[in-house]
């Protein structure tokens, strides 16, 4: 089976917040990031210092988010 190969551009379009970096250089954020030059969507996910690479993370719409906002509470007993 060959292997397929995908180029995937991005833009950031609001840096948002970094919620851990590592002794590595690399940071887990929230941002808002324009894949292949589709609307923007919010991505956590781990970025090298200078975002010319990404590691895995989780991309969400603007309605995922808020469900994952507004269930957040009660899934941490706040």
């Amino acid at each position: 089976m060959k292997e397929k190969k995908y180029r995937v551009d991005w833009e950031v379009v609001e840096e948002i917040v970094v919620l851990h970096r590592s002794q590595g250089g690399w940071a887990k954020e929230l941002n808002l990031i324009s894949w292949n030059g589709e609307d923007p969507k919010f991505d956590v996910r781990w970025w090298n210092a200078d975002k010319t690479r990404i590691g895995k993370g989780f991309t969400f719409t603007k309605g995922e988010l808020e469900i994952l906002y507004k269930t957040l509470p009660e899934a941490l007993h706040i």
